[in-house]
């Protein structure tokens, strides 16, 4: 996903002016994100919040830009810190030269952060461990700008918006406040500062220490608007999963489930809609995972429903929140502002229009995405025979009739009878599959693609669909399964004839067809999207697993999103050359499924060495370098982290590693290693299927042990 104007390729020599720069997009790479939706704290490495987009956010709004400490004449020396957990972070210091008596440092300053919704706390702990009394001033200051998400990421700097002191629980001047439009930022200090200065936001602490005393001050900062949050933050206690734990061969795997599980745990929002008119007569809030941190931390269709398609695995309950809350605003009307159709699932949800220049502007509810309402139905349809419970299956039917509805009518108004979008607002996005970015789709000589466009793995979601629905609609008894049968092998006798090219290692699916209907053949990692969907032949499927392992493509720590080979490869490119974990997981997963595990083996190798590069948090996309150029990835450095399907990623490709699917109308559940032995000996408890406990371990000699759910038999390869 992606909201920021992308540069067209041209022959045109552009120069930047000095003063045009400071309007980029900051980066994030060496940025400390703790999480809990729907707020978070970016800040550096050494815990300061100053500059860029550090600072403390609440619902796409800027609490704190500013959250600094330091001590009068001494300097603070960084020594260590960092993630302690999704929603923690310490940093530690040494207060350089105070108090020592030998070479050894002997005062210390501790700094803990907690997020929690709306909400921060930072404690400052001040150590004297020296043979000195020990006096000093310690000043924390803080500010804030108020931004908006959007002017953040479009590199705006904002003039700080004066605190004002406000009298709290009887001490007078205790607080310091913020507040526009709305919303309203609050500061308060336990124990009071010694000095309180607004509007600069400085709180001053007179501070003596005897050898081996201590002194701690905590801050905490409350965030929230006058109308509340559009999307609260889901119950702690109310996780809709089950918690998973591995034990493996190689203890980078367990880390990189560990860690996404806990940031997965943090993404979680509920919809304050989603207790009204349940059929199933239940009043947990309906749960879905916002896109990723810090850019997109709200609902997005497409980012929420592959991120709760991916973690089927540890139970339904994520996915049928993720489905209703979609659902309750999926398109009724035809409206050219937001590209609202009937049936049509949405883009994304926002407080308010996203105005990022005088030409790119994204309403608040916009439905500028091609591929959310064929993932859509294809993820009921998964949640179903994973074992989401018939009447809530049944509840949701109606809308999918209206999105199956919604794709027929779409490929009906193209003359080839492919889905295709086209920014018909001139203001939205201008690309409206995943690779959204403007340059994203280009002819191999590095030719942009006109639109309408038909993107290739949107025809593989729109067949996987027809089929999942034609399943659903027969099995309670609907009406239509038969012609949407038929619809989907028509779709796949036009695709085979019209998508297919050729170059010199042979015949490979462009990756889209123009607004002409030719071919934009570039080599792309969209071959993944089709692979398991049902699309292709056996013969099909081959020569796309052998592309998929080619240099040009699988770098070593996941798939290029374009090949090396091609002009325009950029290895920073958003989608024309770098590497997103979630589009190499779906390749690893489609590869098993199309019966070809030792293609899919090395692309998981390369991902669990990335997600040891990234400390087990694998970021929304890094950079497309690849193993030759060194052992850890590069970043991308404004890339999303965490970000709900790179999160996810790691249970899907522990899904593709074990052979698991799941049939529960079928009353089968299927356990077939085909590349597990790199991790085996390997034992994974706390998954889940058909609402009970799955327990799986394998054997270094390859025997398999499964704990499955009574009723469902146990099927091997």
């Amino acid at each position: 996903m992606d909201t920021t104007v992308k540069t067209q390729d041209t022959n045109e020599t552009v120069t930047t002016p000095t003063s045009v720069a400071a309007n980029l997009q900051p980066f994030l790479h060496d940025a400390v994100v703790t999480l809990y939706a729907p707020s978070f704290v970016i800040s550096r490495a050494d815990g300061q919040l100053d500059g860029g987009a550090d600072g403390f956010y609440h619902g796409d709004g800027r609490a704190l830009s500013h959250l600094t400490v330091a001590v009068e004449s001494i300097d603070l020396a960084p020594v260590g810190g960092g993630l302690r957990g999704a929603d923690r972070a310490d940093f530690r210091a040494i207060l350089r030269g105070l108090g020592e008596a030998t070479p050894d440092p002997a005062v210390a300053l501790d700094r803990r952060r907690t997020v929690a919704s709306g909400r921060l706390e930072e404690s400052f702990e001040v150590t004297n461990a020296g043979t000195r009394r020990v006096g000093f001033r310690l000043t924390v200051t803080a500010g804030t700008d108020l931004a908006l998400m959007e002017r953040v990421k479009s590199g705006h700097v904002l003039d700080p918006v004066p605190a004002r002191a406000e009298d709290s629980e009887g001490a007078e001047g205790g607080d310091l406040v913020w507040s526009r439009d709305g919303f309203t930022v609050r500061l308060v200090s336990e124990p009071a500062p010694d000095a309180l200065e607004a509007p600069e936001g400085r709180l001053s602490y007179d501070v003596e220490l005897d050898p081996g005393a201590s002194w701690t001050a905590t801050l905490r900062c409350t965030a929230a608007y006058a109308d509340g949050d559009q999307f609260p933050a889901a119950p702690a206690d109310a996780v809709p999963w089950r918690g998973p734990a591995l034990r493996s061969a190689d203890r980078r795997f367990d880390q990189w489930l560990d860690q996404s599980v806990a940031d997965a745990d943090r993404l979680r929002l509920m919809d304050p809609r989603s207790t009204e008119g349940r059929a199933d007569g239940a009043n947990r809030p309906d749960q879905f995972l916002a896109a990723g941190a810090p850019w997109f931390l709200t609902l997005f269709g497409r980012d929420s429903l592959w991120a709760a398609r991916m973690l089927l695995p540890l139970g339904t309950e994520l996915a049928a929140g993720t489905l209703r809350t979609l659902a309750r605003r999926q398109g009724a009307v035809a409206d050219p502002a937001t590209e609202e159709q009937p049936g049509k699932i949405l883009h994304e949800v926002r407080r308010s229009t996203q105005n990022f220049t005088d030409t790119f502007a994204v309403p608040p509810v916009y439905y500028g995405t091609v591929d959310a309402t064929p993932l859509w139905i294809t993820l009921l349809h998964d949640a179903w025979r994973w074992g989401l419970a018939p009447e809530q299956v049944e509840q949701l039917l109606p809308h999918t009739e209206s999105a199956l509805a919604w794709i027929r009518d779409q490929a009906a108004a193209a003359d080839d009878g492919f889905l295709r979008y086209v920014d018909r607002t001139g203001r939205g996005l201008a690309n409206q599959g995943w690779k959204d970015s403007g340059d994203a789709i280009r002819h191999r000589d590095g030719r942009l693609a006109d639109p309408p466009i038909a993107l290739c793995e949107v025809q593989a979601y729109a067949y996987e669909a027809a089929r999942g629905g034609a399943a659903l609609l027969r099995a309670f008894g609907r009406p239509g399964a038969d012609a949407w049968e038929e619809w989907a092998e028509a779709l796949a006798t036009r695709f085979r004839k019209s998508f297919w090219v050729a170059d010199a290692q042979g015949p490979y699916p462009a990756v889209a067809l123009d607004r002409d209907g030719r071919p934009v053949d570039s080599v792309t990692s969209g071959f993944g999207h089709l692979l398991g969907t049902g699309l292709l032949n056996q013969e099909e499927s081959a020569a796309l697993a052998a592309r998929l392992t080619g240099p040009d493509l699988d770098s070593g720590h996941g798939l290029r999103t374009l090949s090396s080979d091609s002009v325009g490869f950029n290895p920073y490119g958003y989608h024309i050359g770098s590497i997103w974990p979630h589009d190499t997981a779906i390749a690893v997963h489609g590869l098993v499924r199309a019966g070809f595990p030792d293609a899919a083996a090395p692309l998981a190798a390369g991902l669990l060495t990335a997600s040891a590069g990234f400390a087990g948090r694998l970021p929304e996309l890094f950079a497309g370098h690849g193993g030759a150029a060194g052992p850890h990835p590069a970043p991308y450095p404004a890339s999303c982290r965490p970000q709900a399907w790179a999160a996810a990623s790691s249970v899907q490709v522990l899904r593709s590693v074990l052979g698991l699917e799941a049939d529960v109308p079928g009353g089968t559940v299927t356990v077939a290693p085909a590349f597990a032995g790199a991790y085996a000996p390997l034992t994974v408890t706390g998954l889940q299927v058909g609402g009970a406990r799955l327990d799986i371990t394998l054997a270094a000699d390859g025997a398999v042990n499964v704990t499955a759910p009574e009723g469902l038999t146990v099927v091997s390869a």
